[in-house]
């Protein structure tokens, strides 16, 4: 068998493909395709399958542009009802690729239509089979139940079919059984990914949280308690995952802007998207612009933050840059940039408000912090584990991806944004500026810095806060 793991970090996304005597498929692929068809041929091998395990939320998949370039068929759960031809596979099927054996299962759960792909090497005995189980089941968690598509099933019921897939399929394999899930740590398909990229049914059985003994009642409370946000993207790429994505290559390249062009975009609705690192942008840049920067987890908060459809404007360093961010918008389903540029100094010359952001040290904060100003406050924009787990004393908490429909809740006077690291604070920086609110400042390197700095930090813990001292 040949068998490789495709992961794209900006997603925390796996895909995978393998082969057999000259035959492939290829498992829940990115919305860019050319890898899985470059490693083919070079592997010898002929990609006769494109399997998803579900109507992916979180990204637009690649399943029709490879179809279309390979001559694959498309495979999905037969619940999913997808619009164009393909295979809809049900509980036992099986489908050969060379000498595999690809077993279909059922797993409704994270969604009605999820399925969970068992392959087995029928030339080898005693090699370990794979399971590809999409976001039923990942390394140290199991898939949320309150996503998009489990359109008509609420949180509690798809929460129930998760536990029966779980205990009544899945922890029957063999302990041995490798398990190659669609995601990892830092998406929001679940809530506490591991960072590692595979695993085995038995140490899943060890180590997974979710898979404790426990009451179905039980599981149930735990699993629908404490969910993230639900990006506002996610619906919309379900339904172009129903549909299939058009190939990238129908979409027109963004055309360079000068400033008055920029202008005129501008009045028309467009977002200008700075893509650049927080520490350029904080530096210098067009007022009113949004920055998500390429360092991070950039495709999901682009998603998360901006309406589909929305007129963009990328500002970036370079035209490698422009292209990258082109890339990864598209992958959650944004195909309208508009435009770029990569002046800040030209733009400013051409009549574009340049400014710069507020920055302060830890130690700046903790001693405006210690002098008890009544009108400074530091908000923290980090999700709800995040912040229980640790944050500065009598900070008001208010995650990122409510933080526009939220601003009313804001203090009056000084206020410190605070994240992990400053990547996200740098976006909250943005959001209220967008709102006219250009007196907040940015905390430099996060609550990070703030514990690599010894200063007290506060835990919440079942509604009660607990000081803990760092040394």
């Amino acid at each position: 068998m040949f068998f490789k793991q495709f992961y794209l970090g900006c997603l925390a996304h796996g895909s995978y493909l393998l082969g057999s005597d000259g035959e492939a498929v290829v498992i829940d692929p990115q919305r860019d395709v050319d890898q899985y068809i470059e490693e083919a041929q070079a592997q010898g091998l002929k990609i006769k399958y494109v399997i998803e395990t579900h109507l992916h939320a979180d990204f637009v998949s690649g399943h029709r542009e490879l179809s279309e370039r390979t001559g694959a068929q498309i495979v999905f759960g037969e619940k999913a009802k997808a619009t164009f031809p393909h295979i809809a596979t049900r509980d036992g099927d099986i489908l050969k690729v060379g000498r595999l054996e690809l077993k279909t299962f059922e797993t409704p759960g994270h969604t009605p239509e999820s399925i969970c792909i068992l392959a087995k090497d029928t030339a080898e005995i005693g090699s370990s089979e794979k399971l590809f189980t999409g976001d039923t089941l990942f390394i140290g968690d199991v898939g949320r139940s309150d996503l998009v598509g489990a359109k008509g099933h609420t949180a509690q019921e798809m929460a129930g079919l998760m536990y029966e897939t779980l205990h009544r399929k899945l922890l029957n394999l063999n302990d041995a059984v490798e398990v190659y899930p669609a995601h990892g740590a830092g998406s929001l398909c679940g809530k506490h990914l591991s960072n590692e990229k595979s695993s085995t049914i038995g140490q899943e059985k060890k180590f997974n949280y979710a898979l404790k003994p426990m009451s179905k009642e039980a599981f149930v409370e735990m699993m629908t308690a404490d969910l993230p946000e639900v990006p506002a993207y996610f619906p919309e790429d379900v339904e172009i995952n129903r549909r299939g994505a058009a190939p990238l290559s129908t979409m027109a390249r963004p055309l360079p802007l000068d400033a008055a062009a920029v202008a005129k975009q501008l009045e028309r609705g467009a977002l200008l998207l700075d893509v650049r690192s927080a520490v350029e942008y904080a530096g210098g840049h067009i007022k009113g612009s949004l920055s998500i920067g390429l360092g991070g987890q950039f495709a999901s908060w682009a998603g998360t933050l901006i309406k589909v459809g929305t007129p963009i404007i990328i500002l970036a360093n370079s035209p490698a840059e422009v292209d990258e961010a082109v890339m990864r918008l598209a992958r959650v389903g944004f195909e309208t940039v508009v435009g770029y540029g990569d002046a800040i100094e030209g733009w400013s010359k051409g009549g574009l408000e340049v400014v710069r952001s507020l920055m302060v040290t830890v130690d700046e904060l903790n001693q405006m912090h210690t002098e008890g100003d009544e009108k400074f406050a530091v908000i923290d924009v980090r999700r709800t584990g995040e912040f229980n787990s640790g944050h500065v004393p009598n900070a008001i908490h208010i995650p990122l991806a409510n933080l526009p429909e939220r601003l009313g809740e804001l203090p009056a006077g000084k206020l410190a944004l605070i994240c992990a690291s400053g990547y996200r604070s740098t976006m909250a920086m943005g959001i209220l500026e967008r709102h006219g609110m250009v007196t907040a400042m940015n905390v430099l390197g996060g609550t990070n810095a703030w514990k690599a700095g010894g200063y007290e930090i506060v835990t919440e813990k079942e509604g009660a806060s607990e000081k803990i001292a760092i040394v």
